[in-house]
């Protein structure tokens, strides 16, 4: 695989100071039940629609992030975040609400990652304080990629399942704190090789996770086996195995070591095929079971790669193949 350079950045005052998550009645029935700190009984949030839903769901999540962090939203400068929908409208309805500086971000699954990126550079430029937010909805985004929920199509067994919730970082510029700092980052360049099957997103955006992280270890003259844990977005089950044997190709053995967010957050009896994926998968199960790790101490060192598939249905109805992008960050408790 040939190699890209000045694709890794290095961040000096990134601290992560909390998390916060909503997380769907499904999510809550997986393996990380009774770690999120609102979890739904029900999909629709007491709302009349799924998008409704949804968009409360970033409201909720964006104020208690702020006040969990024993902040008000004046100490905010600024927010980077978005979702599935046409015109992250979820995301920028939700900052109606919140009176200070919106970037509205689009990378597919991989924005929860996106906005870590650019929330440090921006903290690294004078900035104070920054919210990173990340979501999606089950049934919002099944009948805008897919099918309507009502025909009941049958799902491919290399299908994942779009996660319902919303994840929200608060990074601060203040060492004071003693949080977790993110050291490193390398930004993903577009990587398509040639899957067409809008069902089988693990294939598609492998390649470009395995890009990101030979550039990473190369830029930073680091080893696979400096950090505690890897951590890839959502390849889900099948995109997780194809990640981790195209890695052994080159020399890099990440077993016992690796997990992806998709795979990690169902049960198999939940029946989603190959796991989770959406723009609520990493950033549900980072500011959840990693974060509290970290702060706990099981883990010192961290990658966690956002993968996405940069596909819509008017490119697969025009039978183009799917384009991905892996973003990675790097995290040290020390």
């Amino acid at each position: 695989m040939s190699y890209y350079k000045n694709r890794t950045l290095t961040f000096k005052n990134s601290y992560v100071s909390d998390g916060y998550t909503v997380a769907g009645p499904k999510e809550n029935d997986g393996r990380l039940r009774g770690c999120f700190d609102l979890s739904l009984s029900s999909d629709m949030f007491g709302e009349k629609t799924f998008e409704k839903a949804e968009r409360r769901m970033f409201e909720h999540a964006i104020s208690s992030a702020i006040a969990k962090a024993n902040l008000t939203i004046d100490h905010i400068d600024a927010v980077f975040g978005g979702d599935l929908l046409n015109q992250i409208v979820s995301c920028s309805f939700a900052m109606r609400n919140i009176h200070t500086g919106f970037f509205g971000l689009y990378n597919a699954c991989a924005t929860f990652v996106e906005s870590l990126i650019l929330g440090s550079g921006m903290l690294n430029n004078g900035l104070e304080n920054v919210l990173c937010v990340s979501g999606s909805h089950f049934s919002t985004a099944e009948r805008q990629y897919r099918y309507p929920l009502e025909l009941g199509v049958l799902r491919s067994p290399v299908t994942q399942w779009t996660a319902t919730g919303v994840g929200c970082t608060v990074l601060t510029s203040s060492p004071e704190l003693k949080c977790p700092r993110i050291t490193h980052a390398t930004v993903g360049r577009v990587v398509d090789y040639g899957v067409m099957d809008t069902n089988n997103m693990g294939a598609a955006m492998a390649p470009a996770a395995v890009d990101t992280l030979v550039t990473f270890l190369h830029d930073t003259e680091s080893k696979s086996t400096d950090y505690d844990l890897i951590a890839t977005g959502d390849l889900g089950k099948l995109g997780g195995d194809i990640f981790v044997d195209l890695l052994q190709r080159q020399g890099i053995d990440i077993r016992g070591r690796h997990i992806d967010c998709g795979a990690y957050l169902y049960f198999d009896s939940q029946q989603t095929y190959q796991g989770g994926s959406g723009a609520a998968c990493s950033a549900l199960v980072f500011n959840s079971m990693i974060l509290n790790d970290i702060n706990k101490g099981k883990y010192n060192k961290v990658l966690l790669i956002g993968t996405g598939a940069l596909m819509s249905p008017t490119t697969s109805f025009q039978g183009e193949t799917i384009p991905a992008i892996a973003h990675l960050v790097e995290i040290d408790r020390r």
